[in-house]
């Protein structure tokens, strides 16, 4: 049986900055130029300020665990071989309430804590497939 491939990246100019961050290891979230307010999921306007000067700036990646849950059925045929995974909110240290979802790697499920310090890490899934993820501070 062959391996199925990765699912493709989206397709959509307003996250190419987050897909080109990612391919460098770096995690960018789009932030309003006229206001500061970081935006995620990203938008062609600031809901704070509704300016269109908005793009991606990098931000450290640490943050702490909102919320979580374990999911053991794969949204694509490449994760099968994956699950079951920790899919959880973060809550990134850049601004209240600016959170991001994705997934919680090499960390036992009772360790887990609500409120528990995570930092982003990176996870190459193809040659050109980066995604954040996030880990316990200090593992």
């Amino acid at each position: 049986m062959a391996t199925a491939l990765p699912p493709g990246l989206p397709n959509d100019p307003l996250t190419t900055f987050f897909w080109e961050g990612a391919r460098k290891h770096e995690l960018h979230i789009q932030r309003c130029q006229s206001c500061g307010t970081y935006i995620h999921l990203p938008r062609p306007v600031c809901r704070n300020c509704q300016s269109f000067d908005l793009r991606g700036e990098k931000v450290s990646g640490l943050g702490t665990l909102y919320s979580y849950t374990e999911t053991f059925k794969p949204f694509h045929p490449f994760f099968v071989d994956r699950s079951p995974y920790i899919l959880a909110t973060i809550a990134l240290n850049e601004q209240p309430v600016l959170h991001l979802l994705s997934n919680l790697v090499d960390i036992q499920n009772a360790d887990i804590k609500i409120g528990m310090p995570v930092q982003v890490t990176f996870e190459e899934l193809d040659t050109n497939y980066v995604i954040p993820v996030f880990t316990a501070v200090g593992s």
